[in-house]
């Protein structure tokens, strides 16, 4: 059975609410909501299809978009490959030109809405941003929230907090003044035995290739509603993220870096292999910085992930 690729749009207004669509009763999924899009046909790019569907679907012009996720998905009848990108710029009003109903949408409230089970990795990509930041190693505990505050002030929203040199109850004091830091300001997941979770219920956990190797097989080892990653570096860990129900990883290293110098860089190349066929939001680790958002866009990432490019200097 042939796939149906499908280009699909995560439409933002200039506050970052996101657009979504209901579906028709008498289509496929009916009645669930979409991100606006349609069948990308022969010969013509996933891009131009976009163009072309949300000029028909919704009365708009695409004036700025990237790639932000691809995602295959097997339904009992038909074969998908989800194209999608954000749209961040457009010209006219979108109105629903085929009588479909329009909902504009902050991103955490796109869990509130029923959507076909293809997309659940795109509403996590809508939620998430385009970077990543790790805290650095080595810093004393008010260094660090010093450093976090300023970071937040930055536009950071998503942040590891990261810090093995310290010890189990110096990081869960440090941990609780760094989510009181970020509570409505950015998403903290936090490091360490899966134990500890229970303690934090407002932050997310990121599990490190060991911990995620330890636990494939055994089931997601957080509830849904909070967010899960890992670290993963290969194509067997990838696998295994998706197997244990991550929200998205960090996949690394890409470049050259100081903090793991005899690691072997995978190259862009073999990035984009990996991404490939992986269906969930990656960040891309290893000598990344802002400057790389575009090649981590076009290789098929959600963004950049990194401590010294995304922490902020202390002040003069």
């Amino acid at each position: 059975m042939k796939r149906l690729h499908v280009a699909a749009g995560v439409i933002r207004c200039s506050d970052g609410r996101v657009l979504i669509a209901r579906r028709p009763l008498d289509k496929h999924q009916g009645g669930l909501w979409e991100f606006p899009g349609g069948k990308v046909e022969e010969g013509e790019t996933a891009e131009a299809a976009l163009a072309r569907e949300l000029a028909e679907e919704l009365g708009i012009g695409v004036t700025a978009a990237r790639p932000l996720i691809q995602v295959r998905h097997d339904y009992p009848d038909k074969q998908i490959l989800l194209d999608v990108w954000e749209v961040s710029a457009f010209s006219g009003e979108p109105h629903g030109a085929e009588g479909q109903p329009l909902v504009w949408v902050v991103p955490e409230q796109l869990l509130d809405y029923a959507f076909p089970a293809a997309n659940r990795p795109i509403i996590a990509a809508a939620r998430l941003p385009d970077r990543y930041l790790i805290t650095p190693d080595g810093a004393a505990p008010q260094q660090l929230l010093d450093g976090l505050a300023r970071a937040l002030d930055a536009g950071v929203r998503l942040v590891q907090l990261r810090a093995p040199s310290l010890s189990a109850v110096h990081y869960q004091a440090l941990a609780a003044d760094a989510l009181a830091l970020c509570a409505g300001r950015a998403n903290l997941m936090l490091k360490g035995p899966l134990d500890w979770a229970g303690g934090f219920p407002a932050a997310g956990w990121h599990l490190t290739a060991e911990q995620l190797r330890r636990h494939a097989g055994q089931g997601r080892p957080i509830p849904a509603g909070r967010w899960l990653a890992a670290s993963c570096h290969d194509a067997e860990e990838l696998a295994m993220a998706t197997e244990l129900g991550v929200d998205f990883v960090t996949l690394s290293p890409v470049l050259p870096t100081p903090t793991h110098p005899d690691a072997s860089p995978l190259g862009w190349s073999r990035v984009s292999e990996l991404l490939q066929g992986f269906n969930q939001p990656a960040f891309v680790l290893g000598g990344m910085s802002l400057a790389h958002l575009p090649a981590a866009s076009q290789a098929g990432a959600q963004g950049v992930a990194a401590i010294r490019a995304l922490w902020p200097a202390e002040p003069a």
